[in-house]
């Protein structure tokens, strides 16, 4: 039995966010299935075109053209070593490297690193526009409704609107917001970190702002608002969650890249991922940046941010296969 087969035997009752993974990835798993099925259509053996034809449809799912000429190199090696000639037999090989390709070198962590002792630091970093104040507001309802104590520190100073959003996610949840008059984001930190350990709060997550156009003054930025919070939580931040909208495909891949050389970027939230008929972003990710996705957004609501796992996402994919 494959890889496959035992997803499909293991998610075959449907836990309720296998669901939710079957239906955030419908697009990209409507345009991927269709074609790979009309690949193994078209070629009876595999040769050369057949491998031409792969690394395309691959590419237009967004894995990213060097991840992409890794993979069917790898794929390569496989069919010749096992002798594979079928195309139809090659489907199930092609998604068992998918999977290897995401957890070579060991499964990478996407679970959140809690603070044993006090507050839990989470700093969320991102472009403009890519749903980084919403995501922190649907993060912050999801643990309080289990049962954590969650403070939020607006301390993104920069964007015109961007304390009234995260106050109104406040209000909408019933979670406390600090914010201040202020331009420097550094002191919104220090206090919301005082009030957090004075009042006993689990988690405390820091919205930041989003411009990088000046790298250096990001840069900078980011490492003050780090040396406050360590002043006052030696471990913390626990983590820094890079934000990236999921249907920029590629340039979200840069934007990462440019986030991970100018701060400690520990994981990654793929909004919009239902949008998108591109959903290999998240292979690409891993394979081109080396940083685990912790959440994705499978659709609009509160409840639709998920955190991630590889299997269900796998068989997310591929389920119609």
């Amino acid at each position: 039995m494959g890889l496959f087969d035992k997803l499909k035997a293991t998610f075959a009752k449907k836990p309720e966010n296998v669901v939710k993974y079957e239906e955030g990835l419908s697009k990209t798993r409507k345009e991927f299935i269709s074609q790979l099925n009309n690949l193994s259509n078209k070629y009876k053996f595999i040769d050369e075109n057949y491998f031409e034809d792969l690394e395309n449809i691959l590419i237009m799912a967004d894995i990213g053209v060097n991840t992409v000429m890794n993979f069917v190199d790898k794929l390569k090696k496989r069919v010749k070593e096992e002798k594979i000639s079928d195309s139809k037999m090659l489907k199930d090989v092609i998604i068992d490297e998918l999977f290897i390709m995401y957890v070579d070198n060991g499964i990478l962590n996407s679970k959140i690193n809690y603070n044993s002792e006090g507050p839990t630091v989470i700093l969320f970093v991102g472009v403009n526009g890519v749903g980084k104040t919403t995501t922190i507001g649907k993060i912050a309802a999801k643990l309080k409704s289990d049962g954590k104590k969650v403070l939020l520190v607006a301390a993104d100073t920069f964007r015109a609107g961007a304390i009234e959003q995260i106050e109104e996610w406040g209000k909408k949840i019933n979670v406390r917001v600090i914010a201040k008059d202020v331009k420097d984001p550094s002191s919104v930190v220090y206090d919301g970190l005082d009030i957090a350990k004075k009042e006993h709060y689990d988690i405390v997550l820091i919205d930041t702002a989003g411009r990088l156009q000046n790298k250096v003054n990001l840069m900078n930025e980011l490492a003050k608002i780090n040396k406050v919070i360590k002043m006052h939580i030696a471990s913390a931040p626990h983590e820094t969650l890079l934000v990236i909208d999921a249907t920029t495909g590629q340039n979200g891949i840069s934007q990462a890249k440019s986030f991970k050389e100018i701060t400690n970027i520990t994981g990654i939230v793929l909004t919009k991922l239902d949008g998108t008929a591109k959903g290999g972003i998240v292979l690409a990710i891993k394979e081109e940046v080396g940083i685990p996705v912790k959440y994705v957004g499978l659709g609009e609501k509160v409840e639709d941010l998920e955190p991630f796992d590889i299997e269900k996402y796998i068989y997310g994919l591929f389920k119609e296969l």
